[in-house]
Formats: structure tokens, sequence, C-alpha cells
């Protein structure tokens, strides 16, 4: 771990702040200020992209069928993104863990984007600046992220919520979820050199069959989200993140922790808290463990290496 590290998420050094998901009212944040990084990237003082090696040993073989093409240099992302694609096959949280365990915390502020058929899969490494057990809170931030960019885009009577704590259910039906990888062998009060977030949505189930053998998840093409909306969330998704640490830099994490909340279904007539290592507490009991769940997402199908259907 590198002896100083430059203030990242949740602290922005000016506290400059950004609209959520507002294309037209986009500014650009300096390198210092925004959060999703620590250390300098000459590639990263604008959203930049960079295409992965389709040889190197870390990606997979390519899918039978391919999806349409990820065209990343029309993605208008926040100066603090680079952009990386890698090949159909590969899978986004995976291949954000290598880049960031070879990297480091150089690796902070690389969005990464992989093709599948009717999934959207999306991964960010970022760089805390606190210790693993508080630090793993920026999951819930980026699942609030996550929730207000799919909202932005959707049908706005529809519900949607989460299931404690990994999973996006839209109108009572799953739609997907994210997942937190940090380094082997941290321990829980060591500063990590980096996080992974990463997210798969369901974009549609037309190579599923007919939707209903799968009434338990749905799809945004299911919904009334555009035809071409993978672009536009991953766009929505990385403002609403930068704009959530920026929310959490200048009023803390009780901010963030109510507009969770407000997607979190819990029973009536409790009073319900996310305490310091991102635990909910209902009442003065009840407690729902955040870091044990985390290892295994509930959302995800081990057989497909994607949403359960």
């Amino acid at each position: 771990m590198a002896p100083s590290r430059r203030r990242s998420y949740p602290i922005y050094s000016n506290g400059s702040k950004l609209r959520s998901d507002t294309s037209a009212q986009r500014r650009r944040v300096p390198r210092e200020s925004c959060g999703l990084w620590c250390g300098h990237r000459q590639d990263m003082s604008s959203g930049s992209v960079v295409t992965l090696n389709p040889t190197s040993s870390s990606l997979h073989p390519a899918m039978p069928t391919l999806p349409p093409a990820i065209d990343p240099i029309a993605l208008a992302l926040p100066p603090a993104f680079t952009a990386r694609v890698a090949p159909p096959g590969a899978d986004a949280f995976r291949e954000a863990l290598t880049l960031a365990d070879r990297e480091g915390s150089d690796a902070a502020g690389t969005l990464l984007l992989v093709g599948r058929v009717g999934i959207l899969d999306v991964a960010v490494i970022l760089a805390p600046d606190e210790p693993l057990a508080s630090a793993r809170r920026v999951f819930l931030a980026a699942m609030t992220a996550l929730a207000d960019a799919v909202g932005s885009h959707g049908p706005p009577e529809m519900p949607l919520t989460f299931a404690w704590p990994d999973t996006l259910v839209f109108d009572g039906a799953r739609l997907g979820g994210g997942r937190l990888g940090w380094p082997e062998g941290c321990a829980e009060d060591a500063v990590p050199d980096w996080l992974v977030f990463s997210a798969m949505l369901i974009l549609s189930k037309t190579e599923a069959g007919d939707p209903g053998l799968t009434p338990n998840s749905t799809a945004l093409d299911e919904e009334g989200f555009p035809a071409e909306i993978r672009d536009p969330l991953v766009e929505s998704f990385a403002r609403n993140l930068v704009h959530t640490f920026s929310v959490w830099s200048e009023d803390g994490f009780s901010g963030i922790a109510a507009r969770y909340l407000a997607h979190l279904p819990t029973p009536a007539g409790l009073k319900v808290r996310i305490d310091p290592v991102g635990d909910i507490i209902l009442g003065d009991a009840e407690r729902w463990p955040l870091a044990p769940l985390l290892l295994e997402p509930a959302w995800l199908d081990p057989h497909t290496g994607t949403v359960r259907l």
C-alpha cells in the first residue's frame, strides 16, 4: 500500500457538487476533486476509452452468439472514468478484480463493460479512504446510484425496490443486482487499495423463451424501456455514482442511507437505520448484516454467471 493516498471517496477535496443524471447540466470535475480514485492517471483528465487486449490471458473465449458491439467512444461519461471494453464471454466483475489486483489504486476510476446478450454487465474500480469494515458502505451508495439510473429512464409509476442487500427489484420481479469485491486477505481495520462494484441488469429475456416460464424475473424491454437502453443506463449510472459520492462527501453517509432505505421494504412500525459498517438495524435488537451477504450474491445464477431467471 502506498505510504500516502489522495483523498478519495467519500471525501472530495474541494466539495464540488454534480447534479444527478442531468445530461445538459453536467460539468467537468477536476481530477483532484473526484472521489473515485487515488493516484495520477494521464488518461483520466477526461472520460476516455481503453479496449482490453483480446489475447489477454484474463479474458474468456467469446460466446457463440455475439450481442451488438458496445461503442465506448460514444459513451458520455464523467471525466472521472476511463472506459474499458472486454470481449463477449468475459465477466465485468472478474475482469475488474484482475485489473485492480494487477494495477492497484492506479486502476481506480476504470469503468469496465462487457457485451452480453440481453444483459447489461458493468464494473467500476474505486479507491477507498477508510477501513474495509466501513468502506463496504460504498456498495449501498452504488446500489442507490444504480436504482436512480434505472428509475430515471423507466415508467415513474413502477416501484423500484431492493431485496436486502444486493438485488434490484422492478415492479415485484428481479431485474438484476450488484456485487462488491475487495483485496483478498485485507483486514477489516485496514484501508484496502481498491474496491470493485459491479452490476448486472436483464435487458431482454428474448433468448430465454416464454417470459411466463420465468415469472420471478423481468427485463427492461418488458417494462417499457427503450430498446437501445444499454449506453444511456451506463452513462446515467456513472453520473449518479459521482453525484452520490459528492453527497456523501458534503453531507455524510446519512443522506445516502436515507436514499437506500427509501427503496428497501422493511417491517412497519420499526425504526430502521444503517450502522457504520453497513448493517441494517431494525428497532433495538434485530440486525441484517451486510458483509457476509456480499460473498454470495442472491441474484446471481452460478450456472449461467448472469441474473437468475
